[in-house]
C-alpha cells in the first residue's frame, strides 16, 4: 500500500522522529497549513492529543484536516527554508501570510553577464545576478534607480557584449550615462570595478564607494589617464552631494533593520526600517493576514522567514519590538544566509529603542489607513448606483447588477449570456454563458425564461445571495417571463427591469408604460454599458460555437485531416473560405500536406473535380 492510500491515523502511527516540513489538507485536497518540527511524531501527533488543549484557530484547523503530508530533512533549519517556500508558494489558510498577491520590484544587478546591466524586476531567479529589494515604494525604487544612472554610467541597452558583433556607440555615451563597452571604449576591468560600486551603493555602502572611487582616482591620476580620472572625480561629486542629503539617525556606522508590526483584527502591518552605515536609506512597509489568536510572536516570527527568504541583504543587527517563536533555529538560518554575525534584539532604553518606536508609529499610522481604505471602499456607493436607485424607483441601491441576453441566428447554436457587474465595474468572475437546451425554434421569450431559470436555480442550489438588480435584454414579453421564472423559483422581492434596443426604453414590473430616463443621464448610461456588454458576452460565445460547428463539419469530415494539418492550413490560408477558394497547388505548397490528402481538400470543396 502506497503512502497516500494510508488514512489519517495510519500516516500518524508512521511518523518518524525527525526534522523536517508537514503539510495539513483538508476534504477538498486544499493545503491549509504548512509547519515544520524539530521531531515530526511529537509536533504532529500533538494536534490530535485530547490531552493538550490547543488554541481556538488550532482546534478549528484540526476539524478540517484529511489527509497529512511530511517531508523528512537533515536539520531544522532545512525544514525552516522549505517551510517559508511552501508558505509563499501555496498560502495556506491558516499560516501568517504577506497580504498582497502582486512582487515588489527589485533592482537586480546582472552580474552574471560580462558587461552587467540594473534591471527592474518583480521575480528573484537562481542565475548568479545579484538582487537588491524587495521596493514597497514603486516611486522610491525609480528615484534610487535614477540617482544611480546619474553617479554610474552603467548601459541599460540589450545588446550582447561580446558577441563577436561591430557595434557603434549610441547618444548614452556621448551624454555621458554610458561607458561605450560595445565599441571598447573602456576596459572590461574598468567596467566591472564600476559594477562593484553600484552594488555597493545599492547595498547602502555609500562610504565605502567614496572610499572606492578616491583610491581609484588618485591611481588614474598618478598613470596620467587624466579622462578617467575626471570621470570618476565626477561620480565622486555626484555621490557625495547625495550622501549629505540622507538622514543620519546613529553615529554607529552598523547595518541593522529595525522591524515593528501593529495588528488590528486580522490585518498586520510590518514596518522595516533600513539602516546602513548609520544611514536610514529606506522603509518598506508590508501587510499581512493573520487569525484573531495568533501571538506576535508567531506572527513576527512568519515575517521575518518569508521576509528574509530572498533578501539580498541580511544585516548585522535586527531590531525587534518582541520576542519570537524558534529564535535559535531562525538566527542560526540568518547567519547562515549572511555568512556572518547577525544579532536579534529587543531594545527597553537608548537610541535602538527610539527607532524601534518611530517604526512602531509608522506601522500604527499605515494600518490605519489600510483601515479607512477598506472602510470607505465597502460603505461607499458610485453616484451612478445612487442615480440609478433613484431613477428606477428601487428599494435598494444596486451595487449588484446582473443582465441577461439571447443570442441566435435561426434555430441552432441558441446561446444566452449573464453579466455581473459590482459598483458600476464588470466582475468578470461573475460572468455565466449558457447554451439553450430545451427551447427549439426561434423563441426569444422562452430562451430568456430558461436562461434565468437556470442562473437563479444555481444561486438557490449555491446559497448564494441575490443580485440587487436584474435586466433583461428586451421588451415587456422578455420582462414578464423572467418575473415567471423569479416567481416558479420564489424569488419575489427580487428588482427586475428590461431594457429595450429601439429606443433605450426601461419596463418595470407592475407599470404599463415604459419610463424614458433623459438621454444624458448617468443612469441611462450605465445602464446602455451593461446592457451592451451583456449582449458582446452572448454573441461572442453564439460566434465561437458556430464556427465550432462550421469548422468542424467542414475540415473534421476530410480524411487526413487531423488537429495538426488543420491548424497549418488555416495557418497558411487564414480562413475556411481562402482554403476553399485556393487551387490544388496552393494546397500541396501548404506545410505539412502530404500531396494525396492535399488533393482529398480540394476535391472536397470542387466535387466537380473528382476526376483529377
Amino acid at each position: 500500500m502506497s503512502q497516500s492510500q494510508l488514512s489519517l491515523p495510519q500516516k500518524l502511527e508512521l511518523l518518524p522522529n525527525q526534522p523536517g516540513v508537514y503539510i495539513f489538507r483538508d476534504f477538498a485536497g486544499k493545503i491549509i497549513y504548512v509547519g515544520k518540527a524539530r521531531s515530526l511524531k511529537n509536533r504532529v501527533k500533538s494536534y490530535f492529543q485530547s490531552s493538550k488543549p490547543l488554541d481556538p484557530k488550532s482546534q478549528i484547523m484540526v476539524k478540517k484536516i484529511a489527509d497529512l503530508e511530511t517531508t523528512v530533512t537533515s536539520s531544522e533549519m532545512e525544514a525552516l527554508i522549505l517551510e517559508a517556500n511552501l508558505i509563499k508558494e501555496h498560502k495556506p489558510r491558516y499560516n501568517v501570510n504577506l497580504k498582497d498577491d502582486k512582487r515588489y520590484p527589485y533592482l537586480k544587478v546582472t552580474v552574471n553577464e560580462p558587461y552587467p546591466r540594473v534591471l527592474v524586476v518583480r521575480r528573484v531567479k537562481k542565475d548568479k545576478a545579484k538582487y537588491f529589494g524587495p521596493y514597497t515604494n514603486v516611486s522610491g525604487m525609480r528615484q534610487t534607480l535614477r540617482i544611480l544612472r546619474r553617479i554610474f554610467p552603467v548601459r541599460n541597452c540589450n545588446l550582447v557584449i561580446p558577441s563577436g558583433q561591430e557595434y557603434k556607440v549610441c547618444l548614452e555615451y556621448y551624454i555621458k550615462r554610458c561607458l561605450g563597452p560595445c565599441q571598447a571604449k573602456c576596459s572590461y576591468e574598468e567596467y566591472r570595478q564600476m559594477i562593484d560600486n553600484v552594488c555597493l551603493f545599492l547595498a547602502g555602502k555609500s562610504t565605502q564607494v567614496i572610499d572606492e572611487l578616491k583610491s581609484q582616482m588618485e591611481e588614474y591620476a598618478g598613470q596620467e589617464d587624466f579622462e578617467a580620472a575626471a570621470r570618476l572625480r565626477d561620480q565622486l561629486k555626484a555621490l557625495e552631494s547625495v550622501v549629505q542629503k540622507q538622514k543620519v539617525v546613529d553615529e554607529e556606522k552598523v547595518d541593522r533593520d529595525i522591524i515593528s508590526l501593529a495588528r488590528q483584527k486580522k490585518d498586520v502591518c510590518c514596518v522595516v526600517l533600513q539602516i546602513r552605515e548609520g544611514i536610514l536609506i529606506g522603509r518598506q512597509n508590508f501587510y499581512l493576514t493573520c487569525n484573531f489568536n495568533d501571538p506576535d510572536s508567531e506572527v513576527l516570527a512568519s515575517f521575518l522567514k518569508q521576509f528574509y527568504l530572498n533578501s539580498p541583504l541580511v544585516p548585522d543587527e535586527i531590531v525587534l519590538p518582541c520576542e519570537i517563536q524558534d529564535t535559535e533555529t531562525i538566527l542560526s538560518w540568518l547567519e547562515q544566509r549572511k555568512d556572518g554575525r547577525v544579532q536579534l534584539l529587543i531594545p527597553q532604553r537608548g537610541k535602538r529603542a527610539e527607532l524601534l518606536e518611530m517604526a512602531i508609529q509608522n506601522a500604527r499610522l499605515l494600518l490605519n489607513e489600510l483601515m479607512l481604505q477598506k472602510l470607505d471602499h465597502s460603505q461607499k456607493v458610485p453616484k451612478t448606483v445612487e442615480a440609478l436607485q433613484r431613477d428606477l424607483y428601487l428599494s435598494k441601491p444596486p451595487r449588484k447588477i446582473v443582465a441577461f441576453d439571447v443570442s441566435n441566428l435561426g434555430a441552432s447554436d441558441t446561446v444566452g449570456s449573464a453579466v455581473f457587474f459590482q459598483d458600476g465595474q464588470p466582475r468578470k468572475s461573475g460572468y455565466r454563458k449558457f447554451k439553450v437546451r430545451t427551447v427549439e425554434g426561434q423563441d426569444d421569450f422562452a430562451m430568456m425564461q430558461e436562461i434565468v431559470l437556470r442562473y437563479f436555480t444555481n444561486i438557490k442550489k449555491e446559497k448564494q445571495s441575490s443580485p440587487d438588480l436584474v435586466i433583461i435584454d428586451g421588451g415587456r414579453g422578455q420582462l414578464s417571463c423572467a418575473l415567471e421564472a423569479l416567481s416558479r423559483l420564489k424569488f419575489q422581492d427580487q428588482d427586475v427591469i428590461a431594457l429595450a434596443k429601439r429606443l433605450d426604453e426601461v419596463y418595470l414590473p407592475g407599470i404599463a408604460e415604459p419610463i424614458m430616463l433623459p438621454r444624458t443621464s448617468a443612469s441611462l448610461r450605465l445602464l446602455q454599458r451593461i446592457r451592451d456588454e451583456a449582449h458582446r458576452f452572448a454573441v461572442t460565445y453564439h460566434r465561437t460555437k458556430r464556427s465550432q460547428r462550421l469548422f468542424s463539419s467542414e475540415l473534421d469530415a476530410i480524411s487526413g485531416i487531423g488537429q495538426t494539418r488543420k491548424r497549418n492550413l488555416l495557418t497558411r490560408f487564414g480562413s475556411l473560405e481562402r482554403i476553399k477558394s485556393a487551387s490544388l497547388q496552393e494546397i500541396i505548397e501548404s506545410k505539412g500536406i502530404p500531396e494525396k490528402v492535399a488533393l482529398k481538400v480540394y476535391q472536397h470543396f470542387h466535387p466537380e473535380r473528382q476526376s483529377i
